[in-house]
């Protein structure tokens, strides 16, 4: 069952990519997503024992940012029937098969549970991912592509370098024979040569972290998120950036696992701090509202990365966070998607009077950005302040405190940006505007900002627990 879920979305890939009719292309893209969803939530049922083979296998922490893809995808995938329509230069089949192939990559990632196939699986969203991305209409486009490859190429070769470190941990160690199966590396770390496992975390970390988009390594992020189309900035956000995540986490949990933790989690904080510190200070002042969202992604990451390096029940708040932050800033893409087919615009200056112009987006717009800077009763919220609690127990007083005055920096700069495009008279806008909003560009945000609310008011039983348990492979707890 575990491999359906990755083979399911190649055989779909293969099947737009073959399928000449634009009619089907969404078919398959619908198709695709919705079987997805399912087969997760069957994983879900069964567990750990839930059927795999090889190096596949299914654990809370993976299971996690697994439903986060899936949802996202499912959510951008019934945007883009509504977005294809308007969009007839991005309705080729490589569009629908690219974005296959990228739920089928980062899947991978979620339930390997070898070092080697994670990047293999890491290195795949990025291939995947590239040509979603590029406009040829636009020639900012392809500096934003290439800037991605480029930076993420790099990241990755670190990676992969920091996962050869991790094989000479083990024959430099005592640590048994050499594999790369994260079990057996838990298992066996005691045995592990330290030095040599601290400069693996240290490039995975480096590595990885380029993909996740931790400051300073960041700088593919804003342009990427910027110039890709509004569902493929929601698809980065919300679904790429959490792989990333993931393996910077299965470093940790190796390292965690070999009483390495006090070296790893300085790491952590210092390198979410910068990140904190970076996006609060391009926000102030940013004039375009997709590269905004984009800060706010590097801020997002900043503040989960602090998360699991202060250990205890701020683990659990940045797996909470994950989950409120990515379904939130999916759902802001998405309407800021809805913003540019209505205004044709990126900049903010430009964009006025959006209630009374698109008035469900505008609702969306501001219900997003409020959610997403930490105000209740969003999912966001309570993952904020489990975390400020942990470090407050931890003694961190000084984490908090920055915490506190960065997201409040971000806060009001992301509100000096949304009033002005909210407020005022609705200005002519180079496209005409349809007589209503779309339907298949309102419900899939609609749709998550429910979530949203929902996860924010009340956390499912199964939920915390699922919750509880991956926070306890990274050393923290339940609040």
């Amino acid at each position: 069952m575990l491999a359906a879920i990755v083979v399911l979305p190649v055989a779909g890939a293969l099947g737009a990519w073959f399928d000449r009719d634009p009619g089907r292309r969404t078919v398959w893209l619908l198709g695709g997503a919705l079987a997805h969803l399912s087969l997760v939530a069957l994983a879900w049922r069964f567990g750990p024992g839930a059927p795999g083979f090889g190096w596949l296998a299914f654990d809370p922490l993976g299971g996690l940012v697994l439903t986060l893809v899936s949802v996202v995808f499912v959510a951008v995938a019934c945007y883009a029937v509504g977005y294809l329509r308007r969009e007839a230069p991005r309705g080729g089949h490589a569009f629908v098969s690219c974005m296959l192939a990228f739920l089928a990559s980062a899947s991978l990632v979620a339930l390997t549970r070898h070092f080697g196939v994670l990047w293999v699986g890491m290195e795949a969203t990025t291939l995947a991912t590239a040509p979603l991305i590029y406009d040829p209409t636009d020639r900012r486009s392809l500096e934003a592509v290439w800037k991605y490859l480029m930076i993420c190429s790099v990241g990755i070769a670190l990676a992969l370098l920091g996962t050869f470190f991790l094989a000479t941990a083990q024959l430099a160690g005592s640590g048994g024979p050499t594999t790369l199966m994260l079990p057996d590396l838990i298992a066996n770390a005691h045995g592990l040569h330290p030095a040599w496992l601290r400069a693996a975390f240290v490039f995975l970390l480096i590595g990885f972290g380029t993909k996740m988009g931790l400051a300073p390594m960041h700088t593919w992020l804003p342009d990427a998120h910027g110039e890709a189309p509004s569902p493929i900035s929601a698809l980065l956000s919300g679904a790429l950036l959490n792989a990333a995540f993931l393996a910077v986490l299965r470093g940790f949990q190796v390292v965690h696992a070999a009483g390495l933790a006090d070296f790893a989690r300085p790491l952590l904080i210092g390198f979410g701090v910068l990140s904190l510190v970076v996006a609060a200070a391009f926000l102030l002042g940013q004039e375009n509202y997709k590269r905004m969202l984009a800060y706010s992604s590097v801020e997002q990451m900043g503040l989960l990365a602090i998360g699991v390096g202060l250990s205890g029940v701020a683990a659990y708040g940045a797996l909470l966070q994950m989950l409120g932050a990515s379904l939130a800033k999916a759902m802001l893409f998405l309407a800021a998607g809805n913003i540019l087919i209505g205004f044709g615009t990126k900049q903010t200056a430009e964009v006025t009077g959006l209630l009374k112009r698109l008035p469900v987006t505008g609702t969306l717009f501001v219900v997003g950005l409020f959610a997403i800077t930490g105000s209740p009763p969003f999912a966001v919220f309570p993952g904020q302040v489990v975390m400020l609690t942990g470090a407050v127990h931890a003694g961190r007083l000084w984490i908090a405190l920055v915490m506190v005055v960065l997201e409040a920096t971000v806060f009001m700069a992301m509100g000096a940006s949304m009033l002005g495009m909210v407020l005022g008279a609705a200005n002519a806008a180079p496209r005409p505007s349809p007589e209503r909003e779309d339907r298949w560009l309102i419900a899939p945000p609609l749709a998550l900002m429910l979530l949203i609310l929902l996860l924010g008011l009340y956390v499912p039983a199964g939920l915390h627990q699922a919750l509880a348990a991956a926070a306890a492979t990274l050393g923290g707890g339940a609040p």
